[in-house]
């Protein structure tokens, strides 16, 4: 009698007792080779060798690097999950994107994106107007429009403007600062500073320390406003050889300027000589 024959001719229930202990065997061994497997994944044969930083580090020192990253590092070659160490890195200061890469023998490759400042970033609190010094703690907003935490000592040496606005707003204040800048810069200006009120109204404040309230509408609108302005506003204070100290853009036929003992509204209006 073959081994078939024989198999067919046990009982029903002895065959499924059989496959049963069949299965919790498979099942034994496949947990023993599992264990034996996450032991030896673990065994310093299998530590990291080294790692090799590459790319930006110019905000980051090895030592930083070491201090910040790798305590939150948890693995060998094998087991680091490269998603928790990608995160590990990422959560060091000044650094906007890291990706790991495995290299044999035992060596972790980390290429690194820092932030890059654009602009120092306030975040106004809800109602704050755009004449309101009522912000939140200071930020940093990077080439992209990302606001981002670091230590402000960093760039205390570099020019960089105040982005001041609601909260998400870091990004379109950045768009528009560099909108208007061209014109700014046409009257020998540069603007320090660019506030958006809650209610999307816009005020630009040059490095000298005319206020000019450009008022709301879209980029291209507002843009174009300062833009008028800027190619007029050399003829107004050369006609009265005085310096500008603010402006306001928020009227439908012209603007208003005030210069030093002088305010003029445009085109039409009358002149008031202050003594």
């Amino acid at each position: 009698m073959n081994s078939a024959a024989a198999t067919a001719a046990l009982p029903p229930d002895v065959r499924l007792m059989n496959a049963v202990s069949a299965l919790l065997l498979a099942a034994l061994v496949g947990t023993l080779a599992w264990g034996a497997l996450r032991w030896a994944v673990r065994l310093p044969t299998f530590n990291f060798r080294a790692i090799q930083v590459e790319g930006d580090v110019s905000r980051n020192s090895v030592a930083s690097l070491r201090a910040n990253a790798l305590p939150r590092l948890h693995g060998s070659f094998l087991s680091l999950n490269l998603k928790e160490g990608r995160a590990a890195f990422e959560a060091v200061p000044w650094v906007r994107h890291a990706q790991l890469q495995r290299v044999w023998p035992m060596r972790l490759k980390v290429s690194l994106e820092e932030h890059r400042p654009a602009a120092y970033w306030e975040a106004r609190v809800d109602g704050a107007d755009a004449g309101s010094e009522a912000t939140a703690e200071r930020a940093l907003v990077n080439t992209f429009g990302e606001v981002f935490q670091a230590n402000l000592g960093d760039v205390e040496d570099e020019d960089l403007p105040v982005l001041a606005g609601p909260a998400g707003t870091a990004g379109l204040m950045l768009q528009m600062w560099r909108a208007l800048s061209p014109a700014a810069e046409k009257l020998g200006e540069s603007i320090d500073r660019l506030d958006l009120s809650g209610r999307g109204s816009w005020r630009v404040t040059f490095g000298s320390g005319p206020v000019i309230e450009l008022g709301r509408g879209t980029e291209a609108e507002v843009v174009d406003r300062f833009g008028r302005f800027a190619q007029s506003i050399t003829q107004v204070t050369s006609t009265y050889r005085s310096p500008l100290l603010s402006a306001d853009l928020r009227h439908a036929d012209g603007y208003a300027v005030k210069l030093r003992g002088v305010t003029v509204q445009t085109p039409g209006k009358p002149v008031n000589r202050k003594r």
